[in-house]
């Protein structure tokens, strides 16, 4: 049970709060809204833990020549890849019968399952080896994360917000790649070999700023939201600094991993209920 856990990348699930983004600025109080995006969360949940197996069933002769990839279910051997596949089906399956029964617009939040889950398949099957292309994927499953929270509850998405996700989003997965080949030695992700610490270094922290500017001009338009902007600041500087350490920068570890940065999230979330629900 340990390794099919650790297949499915339970702890990444935390990526998936962004679906209730939507909800949160949209101030709703409607309980279904929120059971909604509670069952919508388990539901793309699933559906990225079926594209992590695809991906680890691609690339597995290369990740067992990999220092930290070795260590995963399929490389090791504890979880067979017949298996993988029976559970991948599975889940996807699992997924859709559950966003075509509680969504409350099916359509959209069934499209951005399906663009989902192609754009992983491709990038899987090829696209992860082109310059550029590979974050500008990883990035949009955020933005899709956002876009879907906002069909499962038929509530429109803010432009400025899928900016703002967007441009932090590119921050974070070109910070993921610099370190990545910075402090991996055995690293068999082929694009790699094409970015150069010149470009990945200005381009993370040119989003960075776009990412913070396009939050700020967004809290204007709502009441008292500015005040959040300190916290953002403190919490990308924090990020940052730990990206400049050790860290690999996969931002799900880079967030689990620091206490200090957990909190300083906690407060963050904590004052944008207080002023989107109680000011």
């Amino acid at each position: 049970m340990k390794n099919i856990l650790k297949l499915l990348r339970v702890k990444h699930w935390i990526k998936n709060g962004l679906i209730f983004l939507p909800v949160i600025f949209n101030r709703s109080l409607e309980i279904n809204d929120w059971l909604c995006g509670i069952m919508g969360m388990i539901a793309f949940s699933l559906t990225a833990s079926a594209v992590y197996i695809i991906n680890d069933i691609r690339d597995v002769e290369k990740d067992r020549l990999h220092d930290i990839k070795k260590n995963r279910p399929i490389a090791s051997g504890e979880v067979s890849i017949s298996l993988a596949q029976v559970i991948c089906v599975m889940l996807v399956v699992i997924s859709n019968c559950l966003n075509l029964i509680l969504a409350q617009d099916k359509l959209w939040s069934e499209i951005w399952i399906i663009i989902y889950l192609m754009l992983n398949i491709l990038y899987s099957f090829g696209l992860k080896d082109k310059t550029i292309v590979d974050v500008v994927i990883l990035a949009s499953g955020f933005v899709i994360r956002v876009l879907y929270g906002g069909a499962i509850v038929a509530i429109e998405v803010s432009p400025m917000l899928i900016l703002t996700v967007l441009m932090f989003s590119l921050y974070m997965g070109l910070g993921k790649r610099r370190n990545e080949k910075r402090k991996i030695k055995n690293d068999t992700r082929e694009v790699l070999k094409y970015y150069t610490d010149a470009f990945l270094d200005k381009n993370m922290y040119m989003c960075l700023t776009l990412g913070i500017v396009f939050y700020s001009i967004w809290s204007l338009a709502l009441e008292n939201m500015i005040y959040t902007v300190c916290f953002v600041v403190i919490i990308c500087m924090r990020y940052n600094l730990i990206i400049e350490r050790e860290s690999l920068g996969d931002p799900v570890d880079v967030l689990l991993s620091d206490k200090v940065l957990i909190a300083l999230v906690i407060m963050f979330l904590c004052s944008l209920v207080l002023i989107l629900f109680f000011s």
